[in-house]
């Protein structure tokens, strides 16, 4: 199949666009980079089976495909917080312009959103049915509302002009082609590990986070996009729940060095708990569920960095 994928050059972006090309497809990777990094794609540029667009989602974009992934948005709060605006128009103009394209050349379309649909969550671990816990007008309401909005945007298409729709829920996510800067916390600790630097937890470290590894994730995206049973919205996530204080405590294990762990004020509408229910993955994704378990896959997140910091 000819596929495009938005936002291809980011963390999430170069990996499905090798998994893509991995099975046999042309790829069209889309990015503005404005957190996308030419160095995630370096390794497939010459290939005939891959071509690279610099463009952003805002404006309308017109490609002959069968498949579009749209996953152009800045997805750690330091970069969705930057420019908010911007942030909620990618989710919003972009969806409304990959489901354009998908109803006009009648392509099958994938829509990243994200597991903060559902906020603060009052329900745990979170089902696709629970409709969340949002601030429509906090700080991070940009990136929140936005990705809830297109959700809208693609059931609407889908009900009203048949487009054939896909839509996954994100948990966190980690693995090599994180961006170092990133504010995630996977990443932070690796990167503060490694420099000798302290640990910076935010709040008492007790609340959770559920971290599923790159490759898992593609695994699902792959799954919900080529199976016909059910549109989504599909949670895709590691539900083994972990503290920021045993991540931080497992970082240390593993990069060793001498760095302690200090403690700041809990960020404004910052969840304290967050587990996927990955019982619809498992139904319709061929029984789907993450297999790299969170020691392994941060060693090869490690790794990585090693070579980045």
């Amino acid at each position: 199949m000819r596929i495009l994928v938005t936002g291809g050059a980011g963390f999430l972006g170069s990996h499905l666009c090798d998994r893509l090309l991995k099975d046999g497809n042309d790829v069209i990777c889309l990015d503005n980079f404005f957190t996308g990094r030419k160095s995630n794609i370096a390794h497939l540029h010459g290939r005939p089976d891959f071509e690279l667009v610099r463009h952003d989602v805002i404006d309308p974009f017109k490609f002959e495909v069968d498949q579009i992934y749209n996953l152009a948005c800045p997805a750690s709060p330091p970069h969705y917080q930057f420019n908010p605006i911007k942030t909620t128009k990618t989710s919003v103009m972009g969806a409304i312009n990959a489901l354009g394209l998908a109803k006009r050349v009648r392509a099958r379309v994938f829509q990243a959103s994200t597991s903060e649909v559902y906020g603060d969550p009052s329900v745990h671990p979170q089902p696709e049915s629970y409709w969340g816990n949002v601030n429509p007008i906090g700080k991070r309401s940009c990136y929140d509302e936005g990705k809830r909005v297109a959700e809208t945007l693609f059931f609407d298409y889908h009900r009203e002009n048949k487009v054939d729709i896909r839509i996954v829920r994100i948990f966190n996510t980690y693995g090599p082609r994180m961006h170092p800067n990133d504010g995630r916390v996977v990443s932070n600790f690796i990167v503060q590990a490694l420099k000798g630097e302290d640990i910076t937890i935010y709040g008492d470290g007790l609340q959770t986070r559920s971290f599923c590894y790159v490759d898992d994730l593609i695994e699902g995206f792959v799954r919900l996009m080529n199976q016909t049973e059910t549109v989504g919205p599909i949670n895709i996530g590691n539900p083994g729940e972990f503290t920021m204080l045993q991540l931080a405590e497992l970082t240390l294990k593993l990069v060793g060095g001498k760095s302690k762990i200090v403690y700041r004020p809990l960020p404004s509408d910052d969840p304290k708990q967050r587990r996927p229910d990955i019982t619809l993955a498992q139904k319709y994704l061929n029984n789907w569920s993450p297999n790299v378990q969170l020691e392994e896959g941060l060693k090869r997140t490690i790794a990585y960095f090693k070579t980045q910091v």
